[in-house]
């Protein structure tokens, strides 16, 4: 098994730089080829939707069809599955970042009873209390 850095997976994903978009994509397929498992934790997955909103430009919608892809395919390990998720859920449906609600579910699982932000896009949803400035 081996671990995928943002990079490999953003060049996989918008074969942006042709050089190490294929060196990205033959580690994949030959992994996929040989039934080898890839990790994507999900630090990876909130540092890439961060990526593909300010560096490359993509809305919501269409990260939204890329995390929903990674996140069902049978190669890709994605450890805390249930928790990425829920928190992909709350992303779907409401005005705030993936990482935030990535943040409020594993800190709930731990046995966090609120996550506390500055936030104001998290008023209102349970997990989160907003600071006022």
């Amino acid at each position: 098994m081996k671990g995928l850095d943002t990079n490999v997976l953003v060049r996989y994903l918008t074969q942006d730089d042709p050089k190490q978009a294929q060196l990205a994509t033959k580690e994949i397929e030959v992994a996929a080829a040989e039934g080898e498992k890839l990790v994507i934790q999900p630090l990876v997955l909130c540092e890439l939707v961060w990526v593909m909103e300010n560096a490359y430009g993509y809305n919501k919608p269409e990260i939204l069809i890329a995390l929903d892809q990674i996140m069902r395919t049978a190669q890709f390990e994605v450890p805390e599955k249930e928790v990425v998720w829920q928190a992909l859920n709350e992303y779907r449906k409401d005005k705030g970042d993936f990482s935030d609600y990535y943040l409020g579910r594993i800190n709930e699982k731990v046995g966090a009873e609120i996550t506390l932000t500055f936030d104001k896009s998290l008023r209102g949803n349970k997990r989160f209390r907003v600071l006022l400035s």
